[in-house]
């Protein structure tokens, strides 16, 4: 028994045996199907058999799958900063979380096609309690964060997921993908929260935390959608906090999300990867002596890569003119791309109500407003 067995994703060797419990499952066979619509159930089922490792299965299944994703509700992926990472090392991604299934699954796409180190990425158990999701996610190096535990169980969880992720880079040299906070970013801010670095720093042990963050190589990753696929579904929760009221999610609520945010349209998407972070953390070392103040600059340092990195879409500047009822940014966009957003807008939520109108504009302008802020 392993301290990680609990969290962690599969070992190569429990591969073929884990693909041969859930080969005859509905949703993986509509999976599949999804993937390679012109692929008879015999051959693929055959070719299940062959998949030994989960570098095969995210290569040979997924990637494919996301592909399939991108072709039938984007208008395609771009990237860049991802020439000024070394092939062969590995790196602690840290993210703005936009989407529970595609921010991770497109850095992957990406590090494929680049020819650099896939991530095992980590993901909230709640969203795999249902027994095919649980072992799709560890064949697809998903290592688990548990959630709705005790202070005590916490401090004790929060400990095994560092040295896990610590065992993950130095020892097995995998890169790894985690989430710059717990949950999406439901109102377009994306801020790093300080008890993921708390988490990351627990490994350290008596090494100096700045020295320590510079061995994970860390590295800030900006993801944005022209379209958010689930900007509606995160309206209740938005104006449940406007409302100052608890806001306790419906049965289904994470899976009717993670479907969303994969089929619905998404129009373009970029990924931009930043710079290792590197003598920021050495400037921070020198400054600050108090560790809660070192991990609040680092924070600082991966959200100001994020925002300035984040790519702003027609979408953001439209919401911006409609919320501040301006033309400020008029050269930005087209009228056509005007009138789609607006027709987006009048459809997901109720346009004569002003609270609602506000955030979901808000949702889509705050990028923009928060790289003025950083300018």
């Amino acid at each position: 028994m392993s301290k990680f067995d609990e969290i962690r994703f599969f070992d190569d060797h429990e591969v073929n045996g884990a693909l041969a419990g859930i080969a005859r499952d509905p949703m993986m066979k509509a999976l599949v199907n999804f993937t390679f619509p012109d692929r008879e159930e015999e051959i693929w089922q055959e070719q299940l058999k062959n998949v030994h490792s989960t570098s095969d299965f995210q290569t040979h299944f997924i990637a494919h799958t996301v592909r399939q994703i991108l072709a039938k509700s984007s208008d395609g992926l771009t990237t860049s900063g991802f020439d000024k990472l070394d092939k062969n090392t590995p790196y602690l991604f840290i993210s703005n979380h936009r989407d529970i299934v595609l921010d991770t699954s497109l850095l992957n796409l990406a590090l494929l096609e680049s020819g650099h180190i896939m991530t095992a990425s980590a993901i909230g158990d709640n969203l795999v309690r249902r027994k095919f999701l649980n072992v799709l996610a560890k064949l697809n190096r998903n290592f688990l964060v548990q959630r709705g535990l005790s202070l005590r169980e916490q401090l004790k969880s929060s400990q095994t997921m560092s040295e896990y992720i610590d065992q993950l880079l130095h020892v097995q040299k995998h890169s790894v993908w985690i989430a710059q906070r717990e949950g999406r970013t439901k109102d377009g801010n994306d801020a790093t929260q300080q008890g993921v670095l708390k988490m990351l720093a627990m490994a350290a042990g008596d090494q100096p935390l700045m020295e320590y963050f510079k061995t994970l190589k860390i590295v800030p990753i900006s993801i944005s959608y022209e379209y958010d696929p689930t900007d509606s579904l995160k309206m209740p929760q938005l104006l449940a906090q406007h409302r100052e009221e608890e806001y306790i999610k419906g049965k289904n609520e994470d899976f009717t999300t993670m479907l969303s945010g994969i089929l619905g349209q998404k129009k373009r998407i970029h990924l931009h990867a930043g710079d290792v972070l590197d003598t920021e953390l050495d400037e921070i070392a020198a400054e600050i002596e108090n560790k809660n103040r070192q991990l609040q600059a680092v924070a600082q340092v991966i959200d100001d890569s994020i925002i300035r990195n984040y790519k702003l879409w027609p979408t953001k500047f439209i919401a911006y003119d409609l919320l501040r009822n301006t033309n400020t940014y008029a050269s930005q966009y087209t009228e056509q791309e005007k009138q789609l957003f607006v027709r987006r807008l009048e459809m997901r939520i109720d346009p004569s109500d002003p609270v609602s109108r506000e955030y979901f504009l808000a949702m889509y302008a705050n990028p923009l407003i928060n790289k003025m802020k950083l300018q």
